[in-house]
């Protein structure tokens, strides 16, 4: 099954981007290199290399992993052209944006999540505040809302004009249908850091499957559905149709693959043929995965093409093509990665 996004087409290659020094890391096979220099970010999507960027300048200007994870998915989040994340993403079938995200830090194994919120267009910086200023783990809907302006956040529209025409379209097409949502729009930020010190961080955010029913919750701000940190092994996040990511437990089953040894983009390919295995779906599942091991490996895969993922380092930026479950059984294929 082919991947349905936003217009990206699947290079044949791996696009380097942004160098950001005169010393540029080197291409390699799978699974055969050298640790990378760190700090090393990776998240899905081209998209995600803005994010990538901006966490590194974090660090770089004496930020923590976890102010670098936030900040870089707040670029995401307030890119108003971005349909699925933050401001700008599109509504569920009532026209109203709720928001999904979590995050989590490998030291002390802290989570904070957000579903459902409306109004706030930074979920990811709400869920850093869930988990450092409460006891709990998640808060949901109303209550989110109401805790996110406890903290100093502020109510704004985030449906903008040309989310908002979409769905009015949307609407018009749909008017005898039930809603059930759309799979043309469904993507996610999800970013993952191994820091100078050997510490995992990762951050997950959305505004979730288009027009959604009200109150649906995908993958995204699930801990061990869309993102899993493990600091004493790897961290992997995830994008795509969130209720396949959801049954399966994904991320948290890459890692624990990690765990056993394998490398992450071995890990992320035999996590979808076990997901793939036992769904009725089969390689119709529509599921990507990123991850990265506290050795400084990385690599990403899905259930079909044209999957991209952004990586970062010190020396470079690029966006990599990931392994695709149609083609593992025809040769090598994606999972390019950097090497000092």
């Amino acid at each position: 099954m082919e991947l349905f996004r936003r217009g990206f087409v699947a290079q044949g290659a791996a696009i380097v981007s942004g160098a950001i020094c005169n010393k540029p890391e080197a291409f390699s096979k799978p699974n055969i290199r050298k640790t990378v220099s760190r700090p090393l970010i990776i998240s899905t999507w081209p998209f995600g290399e803005v994010a990538n960027k901006k966490a590194m300048e974090v660090i770089n200007s004496g930020g923590s992993s976890l102010d670098a994870v936030e900040k870089g998915i707040n670029v995401t989040e307030n890119d108003k052209e971005n349909t699925s994340v933050g401001i700008g993403g599109l509504p569920n079938s009532e026209g109203v944006v709720q928001l999904d995200a979590c995050i989590m830090h490998g030291p002390g194994h802290k989570a904070g999540s957000v579903m459902g919120i409306e109004r706030i267009r930074n979920p990811i910086s709400v869920a850093r505040k869930i988990m450092e200023h409460t006891r709990h783990v998640q808060l949901v809907g109303k209550g989110a809302q109401e805790f996110a302006l406890s903290q100093g956040f502020t109510k704004e529209n985030i449906l903008t004009e040309k989310s908002k025409r979409k769905w009015l379209e949307w609407k018009k097409n749909n008017q005898k249908k039930r809603p059930e949502g759309s799979i043309d729009n469904h993507d996610t930020i999800a970013l993952l850091m191994l820091d100078e010190g050997g510490n995992l961080t990762g951050g997950c955010s959305t505004s979730g499957l288009a027009f959604k029913l009200p109150g649906r919750v995908g993958d995204s701000p699930i801990i061990g559905s869309g993102l899993y940190v493990d600091n004493e092994v790897g961290a992997a996040g995830a994008t795509g149709v969130g209720e396949n990511v959801l049954r399966h437990c994904c991320s948290f089953m890459i890692v624990e693959f990690m765990r056993q040894g394998l490398s992450p983009q071995d890990a992320c390919i035999k996590a979808i043929k076990r997901a793939a295995k036992i769904d009725p779906l089969g390689m119709d599942l529509n599921i990507f995965f990123i991850a990265v091991d506290k050795k400084g490996r990385y690599g990403a895969a899905g259930t079909g093409k044209g999957f991209q993922y952004s990586v970062t380092t010190p020396k470079q930026s690029g966006i990599l093509d990931s392994a695709a479950l149609s083609d593992i059984d025809a040769g090598p294929v994606g999972g390019n990665e950097f090497h000092n």
